[in-house]
């Protein structure tokens, strides 16, 4: 489903009395089958971006379009928009409140029209999708799990509901590096399985592994949109308030000229090798 974003802007009023421009002019577009990541400093929008795409906040200004329909018409299907995104906030797990597993993942199901064999085979494909034995883990209770598994199961209760757009707001913070990379390989998957993805995270390796697009946005406005590669190798040209990834860190500290197009790891082993050994560049 095209995701087009016009003129968006959305202010409210703090605690104090004070206007915040939380987004302000925001336009771009998100492609069908895209993995599209959002960065930039704390408080520059990011957050509420993807509220306004999930039809969560109502923009002041401007137009979402979800396939050409704006989503905050009054004609909109509301059931339509909940069918078609799927939001996985930050630590995900702490919403997690059945007694076992099954009717965790289940919840998202509740008003839906399917039969119960159709429900169950949803909870199944949706907890072997996020790594689990359907058998061993359905009667548990989702609060004796670990912290990763918490979220594994958390996210699948938003699989069940097969949306087409998921949106991920900080899903590896707090994850050890294995767990990091096993999730951002499932959601990997989950994009080569067609469904789009838009990620907030402030890790950058993550993001210029495995996203295609990126939208950098900084004080409420859309500085850099494009390519995940050229944005990484223009880096430090427009980004404000993002930190480089650690290998543009590693390689910043060089003078090596041979390592200017390195974006992922990867590249780093490639350009490694093309310098060492006199291996030739991968395509």
């Amino acid at each position: 489903m095209q995701i087009t974003i016009d003129n968006l802007s959305y202010t409210y009023t703090d605690p104090s009395g004070q206007t915040v421009h939380a987004l302000q002019s925001v336009s771009c577009s998100i492609d069908p089958g895209d993995f599209t990541g959002i960065i930039g400093r704390t408080g520059c929008g990011k957050t509420t971006l993807i509220l306004l795409i999930a039809g969560l906040l109502t923009p002041t200004k401007g137009h979402i379009f979800l396939d050409g329909r704006d989503i905050n018409d009054k004609s909109y299907d509301r059931n339509l928009l909940r069918q078609s995104i799927g939001v996985v906030f930050q630590y995900p797990e702490v919403q997690l409140f059945e007694t076992t597993v099954e009717k965790d993942v289940a919840f998202g199901l509740t008003y839906s029209r399917l039969g119960s064999k159709e429900k169950e085979d949803r909870i199944e494909w949706a907890l072997e999708t996020m790594g689990f034995d359907f058998e061993k883990i359905r009667k548990q209770s989702p609060l004796a799990l670990s912290g990763g598994e918490k979220r594994r199961v958390a996210i699948a209760g938003v699989l069940a509901v097969k949306p087409k757009i998921l949106i991920f707001d900080e899903p590896i913070a707090g994850l050890d590096p294995y767990g990091r990379q096993n999730f951002m390989e499932l959601v990997s998957r989950l994009n080569d399985d067609g469904t789009t993805i838009i990620m907030i995270s402030h890790n950058m390796d993550a993001l210029a592994e495995y996203t295609k697009r990126l939208i950098v946005l900084d004080e409420g406005k859309v500085i850099q949109s494009g390519k995940t590669r050229d944005i990484f190798l223009g880096w430090g040209r427009d980004t404000r308030g993002t930190e480089p990834q650690q290998i543009a860190s590693l390689i910043s500290k060089g003078k090596n000229t041979l390592l200017d197009d390195v974006v992922t790891y990867d590249d780093l082993i490639f350009a490694l090798k093309k310098q060492l050994l006199g291996v030739e560049q991968h395509e």
